[in-house]
């Protein structure tokens, strides 16, 4: 559906109001889809950003910083999703050995099932991207990354 349709604007100001428009409304329907399919496994968007960093972390540990640094969400309290993730037993946090003022972070073995559990129904989530041919979607990542250059 056009986004004129979507929010009942026949005109805009320019092109690119629409776009930003268009890229504004896409991301919250993207994330209201992402959000209802967590929803059954009792996590978050950014509680699942956290376990795909660490999952592609391990065995090594992780530090806040470096989920901070990589987290799609910047805005996102990291040390508040480990401590959610740590009540949940899918994260373990301990002193680094070698910087005491460190903390590791690991992703649990629950973590990683969960994680598995959770693949079949992000990769259905992906799919309506599937609409897009892979050359489209080639220059649809291209635009966003020229975009935010």
């Amino acid at each position: 559906m056009r986004i004129e349709d979507e929010i009942k604007q026949a005109n805009f100001q320019s092109v690119y109001q629409k776009v930003y428009i268009n890229l504004v409304y896409t991301a919250g329907w993207l994330e209201l889809r992402q959000a209802a399919a967590f929803k059954e496994f009792n996590i978050t968007l950014p509680q699942y950003n956290v376990l795909r960093i660490l999952r592609g972390q391990h065995p090594r540990p992780s530090t806040v910083n470096m989920l901070i640094e990589r987290m799609l969400d910047k805005t996102s309290n990291a040390s508040r999703i480990v401590d959610k993730l740590e009540a949940k037993q899918l994260v373990t946090r301990r002193v680094c050995p070698s910087n005491r003022r460190a903390v590791d972070i690991c992703i649990t073995d629950a973590g990683l099932a969960l994680l598995d559990t959770m693949q079949p129904m992000v990769e259905q989530q992906a799919h309506g991207l599937h609409k897009l041919s892979e050359q489209d979607a080639e220059q649809l990542s291209y635009l966003l990354d020229k975009l935010r250059d």
